[in-house]
């Protein structure tokens, strides 16, 4: 589907960034890229590129103006101190979705397996399973998911958050078989994001269709995506890639727990068990 009106990236700049400028330009798509950082690559047709700061409300609404759908791809996207995230992640989210109610936008969010990271991997989890987050970035898309939910029930701002596990050409080791979405799947899935006739503020576990997956259910049917790639025909090539970290090995989110990780022993499981 080619939205009619055009569409707000954020983030343009980075990797997921690049290949949706790229891929969704092909597909017909107007958009209106934008990044604190130059476009490092060549401004697709029917694009246009704004350097901007999302902590610029100003700059945010008028880059949003007459935008049917923003896609908020922007902010800091690896585990950073509190003070390094709190700008771009937490203000700038609340800049987005103050500039989606403006314009009666619907939002695409990707959120992330830092989100639910301190879950352990033997653990299956659902769209509904509590919040766990393994840092200050997995934080800042947990207050993310918050905001969203916010903004629907008190303005009526549709969203799809997407916990986006690892958008890759390929998988690199044992633990991404598990979060692996292909190029060609995430592709897909923001196309239906934009499609589908209402989303509410729904959550999608981004991943393909892996047998070693984390997750399970979640609001694909109600926008229609169905993931057609898989991870599996990868699992001879990446046996034995781990780490040698017990922490690491341990949880859902991986390496980024390991940052000013303190504590002697594990965090209790028990306080959220999902069945």
């Amino acid at each position: 589907m080619v939205p009619t009106k055009p569409v707000l990236l954020t983030g343009a700049s980075g990797t997921i960034g690049r290949l949706l400028s790229g891929r969704l330009a092909a597909l017909g798509w107007t958009l209106r890229l934008t990044d604190i950082a130059p476009l490092p690559i060549r401004l697709p047709d029917r694009a246009s590129f704004t350097t901007a700061d999302l902590e610029d409300q100003q700059a945010v609404n008028e880059m949003a103006e007459g935008c049917g759908l923003i896609l908020h791809f922007g902010g800091i996207s690896t585990e950073q101190s509190f003070e390094t995230v709190l700008g771009p992640n937490f203000r700038g989210a609340y800049h987005i979705y103050e500039a989606a109610r403006r314009e009666k936008a619907r939002v695409v969010f990707p959120s992330s397996v830092h989100a639910v990271g301190l879950y352990e991997r033997t653990q299956i989890l659902d769209q509904d399973c509590l919040l766990r987050p393994d840092g200050y970035y997995g934080l800042s898309k947990a207050y993310g998911e918050m905001l969203a939910r916010l903004y629907f029930d008190k303005h009526a701002v549709e969203s799809v958050l997407i916990r986006i596990g690892s958008v890759l050409p390929e998988v690199p080791d044992e633990r991404i078989l598990s979060t692996w979405i292909s190029h060609d799947d995430f592709v897909r899935l923001i196309d239906r994001c934009a499609a589908a006739e209402r989303v509410d503020c729904s959550v999608i576990w981004g991943q393909s269709n892996n047998s070693r997956g984390f997750w399970r259910k979640d609001a694909r049917l109600k926008i229609g995506w169905t993931p057609l790639d898989s991870s599996d025909s990868q699992a001879e090539r990446v046996h034995g890639k781990v780490t040698d970290n017990p922490v690491v090995e341990r949880y859902q989110g991986g390496k980024f727990i390991v940052v000013d990780y303190s504590r002697a022993d594990f965090p209790p499981r028990e306080m959220f068990e999902s069945e």
